[in-house]
């Protein structure tokens, strides 16, 4: 019975880092999406890491990354870049293997 007790409690443990791992991987995604949005816009660099931080609390909005994707869109065609939901769709993708090499070479 302790096996499988241990057993479930690893299981538990795995599925619980699991989770932690993505959100961070996805918080360092939308940092970097951030500041890749942020160049584009010409932010200084306190504009910059306040925008960084905006883009991560974004995702808070709703499961998925329409929120975060919404955002960009927005913001850029507000500041006038000449962008496209699939430009930003690209940088999303790209962004997310950067955010995990980061994270696994920190590791």
């Amino acid at each position: 019975m302790t096996d499988f007790k241990d057993r479930e409690r690893a299981e538990e443990a795995k599925f619980a880092l699991d989770g932690e791992n993505a959100f961070r991987v996805a918080a360092r995604r939308n940092r970097l999406l951030g500041e890749w949005a942020a160049g584009l816009m010409k932010l200084t660099p306190e504009e910059t890491e306040a925008y960084k931080k905006a883009v991560v609390q974004a995702d808070f909005e709703e499961a998925g990354d329409e929120d975060v994707i919404r955002k960009l869109l927005g913001d850029l065609t507000q500041a006038g870049c000449d962008t496209d939901e699939a430009t930003v769709r690209a940088q999303l993708e790209a962004k997310l293997i950067e955010a995990k090499r980061q994270l696994m070479s920190e590791s």
